[in-house]
């Protein structure tokens, strides 16, 4: 098989399969019968109030998902991410999903070893267990030794790649056949989702790339103390093997779990979150699998930053630096409630067309987003929003292009690990302090001009409603405020004295002028504004904080 065959072609790998009609049709007719089952099974016993028929439904759900192969379990560890989504007795059973799949034959896996590596497993390793510790959907982790040194070693399950090829052609087939009969409205096609699926799954099997993606991921984080990525063993990583050092922590599962272990499960949410927000608006490459089996809890860090360990980095995606920077631009526009510049991003972003009225998109939109904000964001939950928006979509000719459905998952699954650890959490109470501190405090020429329009309007006045709002943003709705007051300050003055704050000094200039008279009452208001703000009393608070709790 050369190199561009284990890649994934919509086109290709449907006339394959369809010149296979011995393996395409029972295949069909397998995966519909067994959803029928399923769906039946759901719909006579799904709110029945027997807790043995709930269990022995979840079990039920999980041995179906768990049968029809690693397309299916991959999808269904998006659903184990999501407790506003699935019940409770179902959610157990389904984040069996993520680590604890029935594992495949050790003597096959010790096969795959000696082919891979060149070498029997009893050579290679001081130690090499005759039982993987994990079992996942693509393969199963050994805890081996080698001197002192623990190792995670994962061997991919044998014939991965005809399996996905299989399934993700009849996938892509029955959701474009079923589709119309739907009630959805993503516009730009589920068979486009299902190509990024499916490019995504063949990228994860090739463990030489996710060697790669674990190197670059690392380098990015290599500076941050609260973010851990296993060092990758070269050594003893091929194409379907993939040795790193072992991570000895918690699993990311539930709440009682990490207080077990005298962890607080609301630093490992922080953490998490804003090393995700890091991930997505500043490096522009992520980790597209964030679910509970992907990230460990680690000893050490402190009660507002705990310290996390990514593993797993065979699914990962980037963002482009247009994109980027316009969700930073609709953030801030969500945040000022400017729904037609909002409708403008969508439109930038591919979510609506280019012919799209916009102005008939605004009423909607502040339905949809209105209230969420100001003093209400501590109460946001996307869960809720994206309920609202899902209406929204059908009515409106919203579509999801297809570069996004990673991001989507990503986010979507990091919401619910949160949720899992906190039901009470509620994402932008951190979301929007980073996003505030970004701009105040980023001095690149993107970042200025997305801050300069928030500051000032389009003659070059001060919005102090505006800036007011950034500043309450960061300093009423964020966890640890004194922390972030330096950095903003210094940011700031660096910036007003800098070639690039050219912009600043001369819109406050053009502030002092209205009508062609001077003009003090809006500087004042900046200028009172910015002297409570950074007042002596939380600049020596924030210097202390950060003498304390150095980040």
């Amino acid at each position: 098989m050369t190199s561009s065959d284990s890649k994934y072609s919509a086109k290709r790998d449907l006339i394959w399969l369809i010149l296979r009609p011995w393996i395409l049709i029972p295949r069909v007719l397998y995966i519909l019968l067994t959803f029928i089952f399923l769906l039946l099974r759901i719909l006579f016993q799904g709110n029945s109030k027997n807790k043995n028929i709930q269990k022995n439904l979840s079990k039920y759900l999980f041995d179906v998902i768990t049968d029809l192969g690693p397309c299916f379990i991959k999808l269904g560890q998006a659903l184990s991410t999501r407790p506003d989504l699935v019940r409770q007795d179902w959610l157990t059973e389904l984040t069996n999903l993520q680590d604890n799949l029935p594992p495949f034959e050790h003597k096959i896996a010790l096969k795959i070893v000696e082919e891979e590596l060149g070498a029997p497993a009893h050579e290679l390793f001081d130690e090499f267990p005759d039982r993987p510790i994990a079992s996942a959907s693509l393969g199963q982790v050994y805890k081996a030794k080698i001197k002192n040194n623990y190792l995670a070693v994962k061997v991919q399950r044998p014939n991965l790649y005809f399996l996905i090829r299989r399934d993700v052609v009849i996938l892509r087939f029955l959701a474009t056949f079923l589709s119309p009969f739907l009630p959805l409205n993503i516009g730009v096609g589920i068979g486009e989702i299902i190509d990024e699926f499916g490019k995504a799954l063949f990228d994860e099997i090739d463990y030489e790339k996710e060697g790669k993606n674990a190197l670059k991921f690392a380098d990015l984080f290599k500076n941050n103390p609260n973010v851990f990525i296993p060092k990758l063993e070269k050594e003893f990583s091929s194409k379907r093997i993939i040795t790193t050092s072992w991570i000895d922590g918690v699993k990311l599962r539930d709440r009682a779990l990490l207080q077990q272990n005298n962890l607080i499960p609301a630093s490992f949410i922080k953490t998490c979150v804003i090393s995700g927000l890091q991930q997505l608006f500043e490096y522009g490459y992520f980790h597209a699998d964030p679910h509970p089996g992907n990230m460990f809890a680690l000893k050490g860090g402190n009660a507002d930053c705990g310290n996390l360990a990514y593993v797993d980095f065979g699914m990962m995606d980037t963002i482009t630096n247009s994109d980027r920077l316009t969700l930073i631009k609709a953030i801030v526009h969500i945040i000022n409630e400017e729904y037609y510049l909002l409708a403008k991003d969508f439109q930038k972003l591919g979510f609506l067309t280019e012919g799209q009225d916009l102005q008939k998109l605004v009423d909607p939109l502040k339905e949809v987003l209105g209230g969420s904000l100001a003093a209400e964001v501590g109460n946001f939950n996307l869960k809720n929003v994206t309920d609202k928006f899902s209406k929204l979509m059908y009515s409106y000719p919203f579509r999801v292009p297809s570069r996004f459905a990673l991001i989507i998952r990503a986010v979507v699954s990091q919401e619910g690990l949160a949720l899992r650890l906190d039901p009470e959490f509620k994402i932008l109470k951190i979301a929007y302090p980073y996003i505030a501190k970004k701009l105040l405090t980023d001095n690149s020429e993107e970042i200025l001009e997305i801050l300069l329009e928030v500051i000032f309007d389009n003659k070059g006045r001060i919005q102090i409603e505006k800036v007011e709002s950034l500043l309450n943003i960061l300093f009423k709705d964020s966890v640890n405020i004194n922390s972030d007051l330096i950095p903003v300050a210094n940011a700031g003055l660096k910036l007003f004295v800098s070639k690039k704050g050219s912009e600043v000094r001369k819109n406050l200039l053009l502030s002092l002028i209205k009508d062609d008279k001077l003009e003090l009452s809006d500087v004042k208001k900046f200028l009172g504004l910015i002297k409570d703000t950074f007042s002596p009393l939380n600049i020596a608070k924030s210097a202390v904080q950060n003498i304390i709790s150095p980040v």
